[in-house]
Formats: C-alpha cells, structure tokens, sequence
C-alpha cells in the first residue's frame, strides 16, 4: 500500500483544489448579484409605471421623483445582472467591477428606504454580503500564490 509521502507527482504542487473565481463565495456573490440586480430591475420598473406600492415622503434630504428613482434602479439593476454574469467567468476584473457596482447598488437602495423601507434594507444587506463575498475570494486568492 502506498501512502502519501511515496505518492509520485510535480514537486512544491499544492494538493488544495481550491480556486478563487470558482470558492463558494464568489459563485454565491455572482448569484446574488444577478438575483438582486433582477429585483432592482423590477423595482425600477414599479417605479416607472407609478405603483401604488410605494410610501411617499416629504423634505427627504435625497428627494428625486419617483420616475427618477426608477430608471435609477432599472439602469442600476440590468448593470447588476451583467456583472454578476461577468463574475461567473472567474475574471478578477469582473470582481472588481462587481465590488463597484453593489457599493453603488448598496448606496441607491439606502437612498430609496423611505420609498419602499424593508425591501431597499434587505438589498442593502445583500449588497453589503456580495462587496464582502468578492473581496473575500480576491484575499484568499492573492494569499494563495504565496510559496513559503
């Protein structure tokens, strides 16, 4: 029986399988992405079609129109959806396109509270978790072309 100290193979090879673009965390930051890019979609198309489904405010600091938030979130979202279709490539600038794009998912949806309060916090909290997914895979990576 042979054990692992005869075992033949590429001298210095790491036996860890372990990929950055493909780690559990960046495939589920891409799927959130596209998951709450598609919700911003929606959301701006709610919006746009003037549904009664949002709560409207008074002397809000950040005021715009409800159709102007729209087409905030449409563009917003389809932007979204893209990069996280990017982020499944395993392309390191599509992680650093996806961090850009949800810190400003996170930001628009922080705004748009007062229009529509639980949805637009729990979006802010996926965007918060996708900007920690990428960046997370983006250390381990880096610390992994490490040789001791």
């Amino acid at each position: 029986m042979a054990s692992d100290s005869t075992r033949t193979g590429t001298a210095g090879a790491d036996p860890s399988p372990w990929y950055g673009p493909t780690s559990g965390t960046t495939v589920l930051a891409a799927a959130l992405m596209i998951f709450g890019g598609a919700m911003a979609v929606f959301e701006g198309i709610a919006a746009l079609a003037k549904d009664d489904l949002f709560l409207t405010t008074r002397h809000y600091v950040f005021e715009f129109s409800l159709t102007g938030w729209g087409w905030v979130h449409l563009i917003l979202g389809v932007i979204i959806v893209i990069a996280g279709c990017c982020v499944l490539t395993g392309a390191l600038w599509a992680r650093f396109f996806g961090v850009f794009v949800a810190g400003l998912g996170a930001i628009a949806n922080f705004l748009w509270i007062p229009y529509y309060p639980v949805w637009a916090t729990v979006l802010v909290a996926v965007n918060l978790f996708i900007v920690w997914a990428l960046c997370h895979g983006m250390h381990h990576e880096a610390g992994h072309g490490r040789t001791a």
